[in-house]
Order: structure tokens, then sequence, then C-alpha cells
């Protein structure tokens, strides 16, 4: 008998070896570039990157069991590749549920990937069967990092602290500041009290809805794809009421229609494509882009195929030429969506690329420091809440 449970045990063994080692390798294999670094740029855009302010509206990042203080060889970004590239501001999100058979056109809410992850990547068993819970903890592990950081990650959570770490980052610029938001207000789990409990976790932006609907509204994604739910017309009062930037990546055209009209602050959208380059069903029209661009808000340009139909330096920005183009530059951002099992053209370290790449079609310098980070910066000193 004992042989036969020796082989049984170290069956049972080596399939909890790939069941813990399964998100490593979805890492290394969902979330990858076209080519890998280094990154050679000419020295007029090396020089004119060095200087920049560089902010991107969305990473995945805390999805993962990576340390984002360690640097990696796979993945799209940590602590010490974002210094590398230069980026003064991250927006991290939180990537709490996900449909299995995942895709942009219809997506049922009765399934969720990220339940075995945080099995396999063994986070708190609180999150095994909470979305607000799993949201929590991701602003837990984001202030841990900042906390062991020496300084060089901080979180920001009012107008007052981001004012005092860009006078830091002027006088040494190895430094990030990080911002919370939800991708999807399911977390909230249908009450709107648990939107407090974010706001004390740190959470500064809110996107309404990810790839299925929810109890909030219509996802682009989802089955129904409609607009503000009676629950939801409370949150985009609460919201505003609270000084939370809303953001509408992956809203159905309803639920954007109906948040445009009901909004009294800007608005943005952290990770998308738009139409006029590369059509798609998350991707905004041209009545989406005035609409958010009237509001004061700005349109974070995707770097994934769906977003600008390509993998490559040249379809973000084209994608960023039409937008500036139609609302002009100062509506305009970058939304890399790293770490959100995306193919991007570079990992983070890959930033002087794009700049370049500006520098090519056109773009002043004063435009590329708008697009590249300038935009988000006056965007978040205006609307973050007060000290």
């Amino acid at each position: 008998m004992r042989k036969p449970l020796l082989t049984l045990l170290l069956l049972a063994l080596g399939a909890a070896g790939l069941f813990f080692s399964l998100p490593t390798l979805l890492d290394r294999l969902l979330n990858g570039v076209a080519a890998a670094p280094p990154y050679a740029v000419g020295e007029p855009a090396r020089r004119l990157h060095a200087g920049l302010f560089i902010a991107d509206l969305h990473d995945d990042a805390l999805l993962w069991q990576r340390d984002l203080l360690e640097r990696h060889a796979y993945g799209h970004s940590d602590l010490p590749r974002l210094l590398e590239a230069g980026v003064a501001l991250q927006v991290f999100a939180s990537v709490t549920k996900t449909p299995r058979g995942l895709n942009y056109q219809r997506n049922a809410a009765d399934s969720d990937n990220i339940t075995l992850l945080a099995l396999a990547q063994r986070w708190p068993p609180a999150t095994w069967s909470s979305l607000l819970q799993r949201a929590l903890y991701h602003a837990e592990k984001l202030r841990q990092a900042a906390a062991d950081s020496q300084g060089r990650l901080q979180l920001i959570r009012t107008r007052g602290e981001l004012a005092t770490f860009i006078q830091a980052w002027r006088q040494d610029p190895r430094r990030v500041a990080a911002l919370l938001a939800t991708e999807g207000l399911h977390p909230l789990e249908g009450r709107l009290e648990h939107l407090d409990l974010l706001y004390d976790a740190g959470y500064r932006i809110a996107g309404l809805t990810h790839f299925f609907d929810n109890e909030v509204g219509g996802s682009a994604h989802g089955l129904h794809q409609g607009g503000l739910t009676p629950l939801g017309r409370q949150v985009i009062a609460r919201l505003e009421e609270k000084a939370m930037l809303i953001d509408l990546a992956h809203a159905s055209a309803a639920l954007i229609d109906e948040v445009l009209a009901v909004a009294r602050r800007p608005l943005l959208v952290s990770h998308t494509g738009v139409e006029g380059t590369c059509p798609g069903p998350r991707n905004l029209s041209d009545r989406q882009l005035r609409g958010i661009a009237a509001s004061g808000g700005v349109v974070g340009i995707g770097y994934w195929e769906g977003a600008v139909c390509a993998t490559s330096v040249e379809a973000i920005v084209r994608a960023i030429r039409y937008t500036s183009t139609l609302i002009g530059v100062e509506h305009v951002a970058l939304g890399s969506d790293f770490n959100g099992t995306v193919h991007t053209p570079f990992d983070v370290t890959g930033l002087p690329r794009l700049t370049a790449g500006l520098l090519a079609a056109g773009f002043s310098q004063a435009e590329i420091a708008a697009i590249m980070g300038g935009n988000v910066r006056r965007l978040l000193l205006a609307s973050l809440p007060q000290d």
C-alpha cells in the first residue's frame, strides 16, 4: 500500500505546485511585448523625455504576485522600471472580477476568473468570496509597497499631497506618485455605503464597469449594455460629493451618455482607443470624445491592438493625433493598460520611443509635455479632494 500512497502524494504535490505557479506562467504569457528592452531612441527624444512629467492612467500590476519594488524580466512595469522610464505618476487599478470566456462583445456576470487567481496567489481568505475585500487587499498591497519604498513610491489621496509630491519631484525626479482606481464598481457589492470604505482605503478614481454589466450600470461588453441603474445614479452623486474622479473606460454607450448628462465634474476615460482610427466595441466615438472634452476631462490612449488596431508606436501616435485634432491636445493622455493581459509594443522602459514617435509626427515639445503627463497633472490638481 505504501507505494500507491506515495505516488498519490507526489501527484498531489505536483498538482499543487502547478496550481500555485500558474499565475506567474499566465503573467509571463499574457503580459508580453512586441520588442524586448533595451529600447534605443535618438538624442533629441532622449533629452526631451528626460525632462517630462510623465503620467499613465491605467496599470493592472496589483493583480499579479510580482513585488512592485523589485525589477522583473517579464510583465510591463514595476517600480525600478517606472523610475528608469521617468514615470512621475502612475494610476494603479484594482481588478476584482473577470468573466470566463472574456471577450469584447457580450459577457455575463455569472462567472469569475479572479477567484482561482486569488487562491493560487494566496490572497487573504476574505478575498476568496468578496469583491470588496479584493479591492481593499489591493489598496493595502499598494500602501505597503509605498511604505517599504524608502519614499520612492508615494500614495496620493489629495491635491495637497500631489502638490507636495510635485515640488519634491522637481528637486529629485526619482520618485513615483501612485493613485488607486477601481476597474469597475462591482466591489460595492450593490451597497452604496461600501463606496465610503473604498474612499477610506485610498481609492480616488472610480471605473464604473469592466467586462460585464453590474449593479451600477452597463458595460460595453455586457449582455444588456444599458445606462445607469437607480443605484448608479446614487453612486454618481456620491462620487462627485467625495471628489472621486469618474472613469468611463469599458462603459456602454448608454452609460456614457447618461453620465455625461448628469455629471458636474470632469470625467476621464483611463484606457481606450478611438473609433476614428480603430473601430471597436470599447473605443470612443467622436461624439463621446467631444463630451469628455466638454466636461473638462481627459482621454487616456491605450497601447494594445484592441485600442489602436496594431501593436506599434505608430498606431498609438495615430490615435493620439486623431484625438488631439478632434478635441484638443489638452484633453489627451496616456492609458497604457500595462499588465492588463495585453500585448504592447514595449514595456514601460520603452516610453522614450513614444516621445520619439510624437516628435516625428510633428507635435511640439509643449504638446508632448501635455500629452505625456501635463494634462493628467492639471486635472488631478484641480479635481482630487482637498486636504
